[in-house]
């Protein structure tokens, strides 16, 4: 979604490369670019003046005149800025002190409520919660069958006594599926209430009694992030009129410009609490305004790759794998299974375009990422399962005849079983030598990447200290000027420069040009 913006701010950043020292006109041109790109993302007005004001007045004060790289240092009031704008801190959910938590979800009707219902109880459910959806959404054609179908999916409870479709009253359901969660040891209550195409009294006043009914402890406004400015607008109506504690944003993976998920925490003073990016009900999580910032300025967001990791892949397995890796046999014991397992771990974290996307830099080959085929996996999953479990341990039994049998079981090209038993071989050798310290492979110049053991180190000539002149006159001068370079040294700061103190510094032009 945020695509665009994530380019535009890129581009604005290198142009400040380089730079020894920021002028006036260089922050300016900066802020218009942000400004622009900003508006480009359909961020609201308010929101961009008050943004751009803060960076500028943050890029003119001393942080980035005294930094060693302002360019960097514009980056990161950007990055800070952004988090700001995006609510501060991350926004937890209130639990009741006496169960059930009750939380009432409202918002315009095509926004996701109901898939979002189970998508909360799900992730809840994963928290270890016993979540009850309460279908309270009685006009929507077919709605409590389709809260009925998602609770199923996601192997949470269903509260649903009326059958919907205009038949039922369901403040009296919200009201009597607080008693129901009692008497069922559920500690929390999500009720799915119903929407409406636009702003309307009869919404306003159904989802009033409805909050009256229940006392929710949290009142969470859904917005589709794709509506853009009418997104802020609606926020700002239920506010008024209902009232509502939290924002979650779905459809987040949708290619609309994002604006709209900018702007909503700024303009309503409320913060956004999830983010829905997904259709699966897994693709749902927390909203953390400092790793949402990250992305966006392509920093990458790690925490999130590693939480979904440590989701996925058990430490009692890794542990396993890695044993087998750093073995003496130089990771012999690890095979197609292991191999195969692993993959499939993987697989479970989410589509691969997104793992990658998560990492920092990869904007610049996003159109590679997305281009990436997800069926590849199942591919070579087919060709590893088509191999009998002889050849899977011992994958050098696998001759002419073997890799025919196994491309006719598997539906692919001989060529593609034998690709991928050499890439299997390379990428044990390799995994094997990174488990046993050598580092990768190829990369002797690294510290700690080396070849590892047994390779050459390449001798490097110790260069010569700088000749003293034979002239005594020019000598003794070199070392009285040797001397005060010396004693300036030790007044000044790190490397020999003046103390950041002084506000005149300038750096010298041998300096600059590297700048």
């Amino acid at each position: 979604m945020f695509d665009t913006l994530s380019d535009r701010l890129s581009a604005t950043f290198k142009n400040l490369r380089g730079k020894g020292r920021l002028s006036e006109a260089d922050i300016d041109a900066t802020a218009r670019e942000i400004r622009i790109a900003l508006l480009e993302a359909d961020v609201a007005l308010p929101v961009v003046r008050a943004f751009i004001a803060n960076v500028k007045e943050r890029a003119r004060g001393v942080e980035v005149s005294q930094a060693l790289n302002p360019a960097q240092q514009v980056v990161k009031i950007v990055n800070e800025e952004l988090v700001s704008i995006l609510g501060g801190e991350t926004r937890r959910l209130r639990f009741a002190k006496t169960a059930p938590t009750v939380i009432m979800l409202a918002g315009l009707q095509g926004a996701g409520k109901t898939t979002l219902a189970g998508k909360l109880g799900l992730w809840l459910k994963g928290q270890g919660h016993s979540p009850l959806l309460v279908a309270c959404d009685l006009q929507r054609p077919n709605a409590v069958n389709q809260l009925s179908v998602v609770a199923e999916r996601a192997g949470v409870a269903v509260y649903a006594p009326e059958p919907g479709n205009g038949v039922g009253d369901p403040v009296q359901v919200a009201k009597d599926s607080i008693e129901f969660a009692k008497a069922k040891v559920h500690d929390i209550v999500i009720v799915d209430t119903a929407g409406r195409l636009g702003i309307d009294q009869e919404l306003m006043r159904q989802a009033a009694d409805i909050r009256d009914a229940v006392s929710p402890d949290e009142i969470l406004f859904v917005v589709d992030a794709m509506i853009g400015q009418d997104a802020v607008n609606t926020a700002e109506a239920f506010r008024d009129g209902v009232g509502f504690d939290g924002v979650v944003l779905s459809k987040l993976d949708g290619d609309a410009r994002g604006g709209a998920a900018l702007s909503i925490a700024h303009v309503t003073g409320k913060q956004v609490m999830f983010a829905s990016n997904g259709e699966k009900l897994e693709d749902f999580d927390a909203f953390h305004p400092d790793r949402m910032a990250s992305r966006i300025l392509d920093m990458g967001d790690l925490l999130t790759l590693i939480e979904q990791a440590e989701k996925t892949f058990s430490q009692e397995e890794a542990a396993k794998m890695a044993s087998k890796l750093q073995s003496s046999k130089g990771g012999k014991d690890f095979t197609l299974d292991d191999f195969l397992a692993q993959m499939e771990q993987v697989r479970k974290m989410g589509s691969i375009s997104k793992l990658l996307g998560m990492l920092p830099g990869m904007g610049q080959i996003k159109d590679q990422i997305n281009n990436i085929d997800e069926r590849d996996i199942d591919r070579t999953a087919a060709i590893i399962k088509s191999m009998t479990p002889k050849e899977r341990a011992e994958p050098t039994l696998i001759n002419g005849s073997r890799r025919a049998r196994i491309a006719k079981g598997s539906g692919v090209e001989v060529s593609a079983v034998k690709s991928l038993v050499e890439r299997f071989f390379e990428a044990r050798k390799m995994m094997s030598k990174m488990a046993q310290g050598g580092g990768m492979p190829g990369m002797p110049g690294m510290p700690g990447m080396g070849g590892g053991p047994g390779r050459q180190k390449k001798q490097v000539k110790q260069a010569k200290g700088k000749r003293k002149s034979g002239n005594p006159m020019k000598r003794k001068a070199e070392e009285a000027a040797a001397a005060e370079r010396r004693e300036q040294a030790a007044q000044g700061g790190a490397f020999g420069l003046p103390a950041l103190e002084d506000k005149n510094f300038e750096l010298p032009d041998e300096f600059k040009k590297f700048m």
